[in-house]
């Protein structure tokens, strides 16, 4: 067995939290390079619209294009992906897309509101939002999954437009994605990527229309794009690494762990896998069983730099300290292969997404169990959730003061506005009040 495979750690040692800090601890911060010309990017665009567009796409994609108009993906193009795609692909993207639907029809938040015994009355308003673009990286990298996921709650919610951008390197665009985009209700799509996609989303062009926020993922460029133009819109999140965190209490094929694990370290060298149990024989065979699994994979080389630098597998004696330990991870995905993972999902206080049972592999929250597969990372499940319906929509308070309520309220809000020393706030308060 290779030794330096991935690292082992034992819960119970005194160093135990600082090797798992710096063991989850990774850099996120563009550099100053990446900064500059993203800002330089975002001011081209701002400046001349689609004539910097056009220059950045025929740059980094290879094209010639002489015309933003080219951009545009006709609706015959993805009708034609759509029919041209296999039966069987077809047929699991729309089984995906149903599943995935059905669960967001359930996250949709209501208006209410209510009425106090003077007249008063109260409630908040939801309403979708008009316009968001969905980024979709191109090239190799082709997720229709992630359309689905991205696209799908936002048509639940109500969102009238949805403009897909997605880059075409050397003019060539995955069908699938095309397809997916089909099956989701995508109303726009633009071949278009990078910083410049980010930026035209935001601030608009003559061909691009601005949207109001900006969801889906990307390279480093991309995210640094979305950090920049956040405020002139909003974005779902800016995404770390995959990772993924198994619990298990060693009664599990030790192969089906393993492959857990790497279904995550496949993603990116940085992608993170880790392993909990109090079964050291059982740690030991799942080694052996990486070591086995890993040579037939294609990313063999991928996963096995991902479990060498980032990936763990921690010894954990008794439930309460593995319990601590997750929710100091906070992890994307946790996988709870023990005998009652229902009791132990009710004491997990942060993760993205929880996988109960033997037979709950993260891989099927990828594509098809209906929840969304857009989970927090880089132990942000800390402080925030999937993207949902809910990302969608915006909530309005409704007030309606009656008239023996603006007495009422006048009287308390004359008080606090003069402690404040906001005199018309006091006076605009209190012309209303009935002596």
């Amino acid at each position: 067995m290779k030794n330096d495979f991935t690292q082992r750690l034992d819960a119970t040692l005194p160093n135990f939290w600082d090797q798992l800090a710096a063991r989850l601890a990774w850099q996120d911060d563009a550099d100053q390079e990446v900064v500059s010309f993203v800002n330089q990017t975002i001011a081209d665009i701002r400046a001349t619209g689609d004539q910097a567009l056009l220059e950045y796409t025929n740059k980094f994609d290879r094209l010639a294009l002489t015309s933003a108009a080219q951009l545009k993906v006709s609706q015959s193009q993805i009708d034609s992906a759509l029919a041209g795609i296999n039966e069987e692909r077809r047929t699991a993207l729309q089984a995906a897309a149903n599943r995935i639907r059905q669960y967001a029809e359930r996250q949709k938040l209501d208006s209410w509101s209510y009425t106090e015994a003077d007249g008063t009355t109260l409630g908040q308003q939801v309403s979708a939002l008009d316009s968001v673009g969905l980024y979709v990286p191109g090239g190799k990298a082709a997720y229709p999954s992630s359309v689905l996921m991205n696209a799908i709650p936002a048509k639940v919610a109500g969102v009238a437009r949805l403009v897909m951008v997605v880059p075409s390197p050397d003019g060539e665009l995955d069908p699938m994605v095309l397809a997916a985009a089909a099956i989701a209700g995508v109303d726009e799509i633009f071949t278009i990527g990078g910083a410049q996609a980010i930026a035209a989303l935001a601030y608009g062009t003559e061909t691009i229309p601005a949207v109001d926020k900006i969801v889906g993922p990307g390279n480093i460029y991309v995210a640094t794009a979305k950090r920049m133009v956040y405020g002139k819109v909003g974005i779902d999140n800016i995404a770390g690494p995959s990772e993924i965190l198994v619990y298990s209490d060693g009664q599990a094929d030790p192969d089906w762990i393993a492959m857990d694990l790497f279904s995550q370290a496949e993603h990116d060298e940085l992608a993170q896998a880790i392993l909990i149990s109090s079964d050291k024989p059982f740690i030991d065979q799942v080694e052996v069983s990486m070591q086995r699994l890993v040579e037939q994979l294609p990313r063999r080389e991928i996963i096995q730099t991902s479990m060498k630098n980032r990936g763990v597998l921690i010894d954990t004696p008794g439930e309460n300290l593995a319990l601590q330990v997750i929710n100091y991870i906070a992890p994307e995905h946790l996988e709870l292969s023990v005998a009652d993972p229902e009791s132990v999902a009710s004491q997990v206080r942060h993760a993205g997404a929880i996988f109960m049972g033997r037979y709950s592999s993260e891989a099927l929250g990828d594509y098809c169990a209906g929840p969304n597969h857009v989970l927090p990372t880089s132990r942000t499940a800390r402080f925030s959730s999937p993207l949902g319906v809910y990302d969608f929509q915006k909530r309005s308070s409704l007030i309606n003061v009656s008239e023996k309520g603006a007495t009422t309220l006048g009287r308390i809000a004359t008080v606090l506005a003069e402690a404040e020393g906001l005199d018309a706030h006091a006076r605009s308060a209190a012309f209303r009040v009935k002596n």
